[in-house]
């Protein structure tokens, strides 16, 4: 039986039925989802069985997987999960709520801003694949937005200007301002600034995307109060309610999202009181993102100094 495809909007957003990601893919499923999710960009698998070798087989059927984000801290909980995969949940490595004044716990807290996984590395994120085990029975959804949507609405002169700007990123900016600061030199040693283009192309498609986060520190070549002042009106104006999709997660549903052109969130939850146990596997994009328009024919990001 075909996979069947059910859009939450016609562009963006959908879920997928028909389809047991536990076994192996034929190759007409295998790429009308790989179709569906360069169409849609979030894509919804409810009531999958996954162990983690499952999990890391489909990740991989859309790039080879970067390294786990948990190993930049030396706070890790330690072999939770299987290595491959991100700990995303408000558990020890007990499987015991984290307790208030828990590194990890607060770090995890930036995950409430709008932001796209890995923009901070020099070679971010292509795709992120979240697996629910546990959920807690109130709040803690995620939001998505779509930022080709937010790019296609912005006024032409708006497109113009910002157009070949590059942006850097740090996921230490993010976590600040959520009052996580405490990190080793060799914490912020293993993940330095990155710079990214504000503006890309999905080559697939053709289609272009604000690519933002709330780990960029600023636009290269602005005056500082210009940068911020970009930044923030750019995220206000992605974030807008018309381009938000609001997940209610299930135990078991497998949500995949394609970084390169979704921002997403979490959204608040009891987290003293409720367990939550989410399972991350992250693609890795082909390369940085101003190499890739670099390579575009016609088209240069803008130097700066």
């Amino acid at each position: 039986m075909a996979i069947n495809l059910f859009p939450v909007t016609p562009d963006f957003v959908a879920e997928v039925g028909d389809v047991d990601l536990s076994k192996p893919l034929s190759p007409e499923d295998a790429d009308s989802i790989q179709a569906a999710f360069l169409k849609y960009s979030v894509l919804v698998f409810p009531a999958q069985q996954l162990n983690p070798d499952q999990h890391v087989a489909f990740a991989e059927r859309f790039g080879p997987l970067e390294v786990n984000i948990n190993t930049y801290q030396d706070e890790v909980k330690a072999e939770r999960i299987d290595s491959r995969i991100s700990d995303v949940s408000n558990l020890d490595h007990e499987n015991t709520l984290l307790p208030a004044q828990s590194r990890k716990r607060m770090s995890g807290m930036a995950n409430r801003l709008w932001h796209t996984d890995s923009i901070f590395r020099h070679v971010p994120a292509r795709a992120s694949l979240l697996y629910a085990r546990i959920v807690a029975p109130i709040g803690g959804l995620t939001e998505f937005t779509d930022m080709r949507a937010a790019w296609d609405a912005l006024p032409e002169s708006m497109r113009r200007q910002i157009d070949g700007h590059i942006v850097e990123h740090s996921i230490f900016h993010s976590r600040a301002k959520v009052g996580a600061t405490v990190f080793t030199e060799r914490e912020r040693a293993s993940l330095p600034p990155a710079q990214q283009v504000l503006v890309r192309t999905i080559p697939e498609t053709g289609r272009r995307a604000l690519y933002l986060a709330s780990h960029a520190i600023r636009i290269m070549g602005l005056p500082e109060a210009d940068s911020t002042r970009l930044i923030e009106d750019l995220m206000a104006h992605a974030t807008q309610r018309q381009f938000v999709y609001s997940h209610r997660w299930r135990a078991d549903d497998l949500v995949i999202w394609d970084n390169r052109c979704t921002m997403h969130r979490g959204t608040r939850y009891e987290e003293h009181r409720w367990k939550r146990d989410m399972h991350r596997a992250t693609v890795s994009d082909v390369g940085n993102s101003i190499k890739a328009v670099a390579t575009e024919p016609g088209r240069h990001p803008q130097e700066h100094e």
